[in-house]
């Protein structure tokens, strides 16, 4: 979990300070709404006045942890103290073992067809069920293993490039042919990429016949040589590094409390920044940067300073360890994290199983 430079005055905070400033965050979580002095000596275990836990909110205001959102109003946690709250008082248990039971059946249905697709379309709409806020899930091109290719005539021009991952996966593209191909020409092409291409991914297979260049000159003519060139080239510029789209379930629930045109207004320019390329590899960078489920508060991270969101995300991995896309929650920031937190882990920990 992100943990953020907390001045070492907060430290110095009695036992009553921290008390009464837990008090407000955690009903601030609850229902969003200020708590002033009266309420908080209410329900605070230690029996206080008023007056003196008017004192301890001056001093708390003081460090920029909490302020008075309205004149003689209660008191809200400000973005720094929510960060305070998080790293020094959230308390992160485990998830109960019906929800982690839940999570893990609708994960493994949507995995039993072998459709990566369906797994990651399904994580999302799991997160954003359970959390009440969207749920986010980005995946990078993985590169799998091969293990077969066809080409299929559609017209005398054009034809579909079919190519069979050993998972499972299809993946279908029309390529463009030259004049004069012939049926027996498609078949060899086949025939000679599917001796090459099989167990290897797309970048080894294209390293494997860039290094076979002569023997493939010499195996084939020029046509079929064309076609065995294509067939691989139009599965190009998906590798590891670059993501490759954004699913996003849930979005309605971030409206649900927001009234005022520009609240909206910022929260639709979140969705549009993160759908852009620069967008999603910044949030697969901020997966990676951490061992596991990282916490962004409002304006952390500029991807949020607009909307004052939140973000819990974490990433998953395939076989061979590599993390190969993120997912997690967006809301307001007044998230559940001690409840989402774990529900985030332990979903990427379902997705990077399945994926080996």
């Amino acid at each position: 979990m992100m943990k953020a430079a907390v001045p070492e005055t907060f430290g110095t905070l009695d036992q009553r300070s921290r008390d009464i400033f837990r008090r407000i965050v955690e009903s601030y979580l609850g229902d969003g709404e200020p708590v002033g002095s009266r309420n908080l000596s209410r329900i605070l275990p230690l029996a206080l006045s008023p007056a003196t836990i008017r004192n301890v909110m001056s001093d708390l205001e003081q460090l920029g942890l909490i302020y008075a959102p309205h004149v003689s109003a209660g008191r809200l946690p400000t973005q720094m103290g929510l960060r305070f709250f998080v790293d020094a008082f959230l308390e992160i248990g485990d998830l109960p073992p019906e929800e982690r039971k839940s999570i893990e059946a609708q994960v493994r249905a949507a995995g039993s067809g072998h459709s990566v697709e369906n797994v990651l379309t399904e994580a999302s709409q799991i997160l954003s069920g359970l959390s009440r806020g969207a749920g986010l899930v980005l995946a990078t091109k993985v590169e799998g293993a091969l293990k077969h290719i066809e080409f299929v005539r559609l017209e005398p021009t054009r034809a579909l490039a079919v190519l069979v991952t050993q998972s499972g996966d299809v993946e279908n593209r029309v390529i463009d042919l030259p004049p004069g191909v012939t049926a027996s020409q498609l078949i060899e092409a086949s025939n000679f990429l599917n001796a090459h291409i099989q167990g290897r991914t797309l970048s080894e297979a294209r390293s494997e016949l860039a290094r076979l260049k002569e023997e493939t000159k010499q195996a084939l003519d020029q046509l079929s040589q064309h076609l065995v060139e294509e067939g691989l080239a139009i599965w190009s510029g998906g590798g590891n590094d670059q993501p490759t789209r954004l699913i996003v379930r849930g979005r309605a629930n971030l409206l649900e409390n927001i009234h005022a045109q520009d609240d909206i207004e910022r929260l639709r320019h979140l969705f549009d920044d993160l759908e852009t390329k620069e967008g999603m590899i910044q949030l697969l960078e901020l997966a990676e940067a951490g061992s596991g489920v990282r916490i962004f508060i409002g304006s952390e991270n500029k991807l949020f300073s607009l909307s004052g969101s939140s973000l819990v995300v974490a990433p998953y991995r395939d076989a061979e360890q590599r993390i190969v896309g993120a997912l997690g929650v967006i809301g307001p920031t007044r998230l559940n994290y001690a409840r989402i937190v774990p529900m985030v882990d332990y979903t990427a920990q379902l997705v990077s199983k399945l994926l080996r």
